[in-house]
């Protein structure tokens, strides 16, 4: 018996999305806007990642802690806080998922305002180029496709041996009580806003690296600085050396070396991998059809327009691993969505200003290009240091460094890579002037009020200028 004949029921649409996420969404609206028949598959939990397992509860776990922190922090003020900080763990998680099931509900809601004939559950299966069999129920014969499965975390094998005292980020929003202790693998974004998260609300906390990696960061002097900010506060090893991993009852053992050079055995509740995440592609049945498979058996595809070769296939959000934040995610399933309606007239994607943010203390940001990828004598530096900043010394957040880099020929704005207070706010400023083009002394032209941490930018921006000037 064939796969269709077996199946109950065969739909005819437009356009097929796979996957409910912020890109998936996003990719279904856009096709049906462009008057196309359009289906949207998800076999998984309606909610996004940011709402159910990423942005939102880790900010809620964030704010917990920096509630903690600040408490701890008065003295200097000459406000001083009588007895002892109690952190009641439960309590704790229990308003991360209260908060969280609350972003998750909004995002459940407005997925079932689609019209129930548009939503199909089950998980989508190729058997053919653009026929897709979902959940063992229905088959989808579609003109286009639109991936969007979104990703996973990834865990190395040999991180298995801990059994279930390894953990993912996903797993940490489940708990219903904070545990004692909490190895962390990977001080990247994710590594270091749950590790510091957690150490300030108690749990004994050791950050492990590999390669000197500290957040996103490219610069080595940010890094440096970033790394040994951290440091103070909490066990921060961005290139480790561990001997041993084992599991022992109910506890991870882990044996490396401290900084010193000596050899330390330590026991912890938990082992967190933060070691990147993975596209969601694996029983898609992909090699069903005649797409191009990379080695990750992802699709190739051309980053501007989303399409998968020159098939009637696009792919959008985490699961291209193009660049794995929610704005992106949105800009790119609108266009993939777009692009389906529209095929075989495709447009390239008109990408936003490169920006990313660490919510860590003191936060981390990156706008524009990365030190990285910068050509070496083609720019010039800004530097501030926000130890003596004003505003920040006044907050007592005065923690912190920045880059500004200046192209040398024109003056142009070309990124920036820093830590320090209200990163979050002045990346945006930053975001902004570099879509926009604008020279260094274009962005000094620009009102900056007194007192305020964004004068600290002025000081790099002035540095840039007088480099470029001499």
């Amino acid at each position: 018996m064939s796969t269709e004949t077996a199946l109950q029921t065969t739909l005819q649409t437009d356009v097929a999305v796979i996957g409910a996420g912020t890109a998936g969404l996003a990719a279904y609206r856009a096709a049906k806007a462009a008057g196309k028949r359009a289906v949207i598959i998800e076999g998984g939990e309606y909610g996004t990642t940011c709402a159910r397992v990423g942005c939102m509860p880790s900010k809620l776990l964030i704010a917990a802690a920096e509630a903690a922190h600040e408490l701890r922090h008065t003295g200097p003020f000459g406000v001083h806080v009588d007895g002892q900080i109690r952190i009641e763990g439960r309590e704790v998680m229990d308003r991360v998922r209260r908060e969280r099931d609350r972003f998750v509900g909004f995002v459940v809601r407005g997925v079932e305002k689609i019209p129930e004939q548009d939503r199909i559950r089950g998980y989508a299966r190729f058997i053919d180029n653009t026929v897709l069999e979902v959940g063992g129920h229905t088959l989808v014969r579609a003109s286009r496709v639109v991936i969007a499965t979104g990703s996973s975390p990834a865990v190395p094998e040999p991180f298995r041996v801990f059994g279930d005292r390894l953990i993912v980020n996903d797993d940490v929003f489940a708990w219903e009580d904070l545990p004692r202790s909490v190895a962390v693998f990977g001080p990247g974004v994710i590594g270091l806003e749950l590790g510091q998260a957690l150490s300030r609300l108690g749990v004994r906390v050791r950050v492990f690296g590999v390669r000197g990696g500290v957040g996103p960061l490219t610069d080595p002097a940010i890094r440096d600085y970033a790394a040994g900010t951290f440091r103070e506060e909490f066990h921060l090893d961005p290139d480790a050396k561990v001997s041993r991993m084992q599991r022992e009852g109910d506890e991870a053992v882990i044996t490396f070396l401290d900084r010193e050079g000596n050899t330390v055995t330590e026991r912890f509740d938990y082992v967190l991998a933060a070691t990147g995440r993975t596209p969601n592609v694996r029983g898609l049945g992909l090699e069903n059809t005649g797409l191009e498979l990379d080695k990750r058996g992802v699709p190739v595809f051309d980053a501007a327009t989303l399409q998968c070769g020159s098939s009637p296939v696009f792919i959008a959000g985490d699961a291209n691993d193009v660049l794995p934040l929610l704005h992106e995610a949105a800009d790119e399933g609108k266009a993939a969505g777009e692009n389906a309606a529209s095929w075989p007239q495709v447009r390239p994607l008109a990408r936003r200003a490169p920006l990313g943010i660490v919510f860590s203390d003191p936060q981390i940001a990156m706008v524009g290009q990365r030190y990285a990828d910068l050509e070496t004598g083609s720019f010039v530096i800004g530097e501030v240091s926000f130890e003596d900043q004003g505003r920040s010394r006044v907050m007592l957040k005065n923690r912190g460094l920045m880059h500004v880099y200046a192209d040398r020929s024109s003056g142009r704005f070309l990124g920036a890579e820093w830590t320090g207070p209200r990163a979050e706010n002045i990346a945006h400023l930053l975001a902004w002037a570099y879509q926009q083009g604008l020279t260094i002394e274009a962005m000094l032209a620009m009102p900056f009020y007194h007192p305020v941490v964004e004068e600290g930018l002025r000081t790099a921006l002035r540095d840039a200028l007088a480099k470029l000037s001499a």
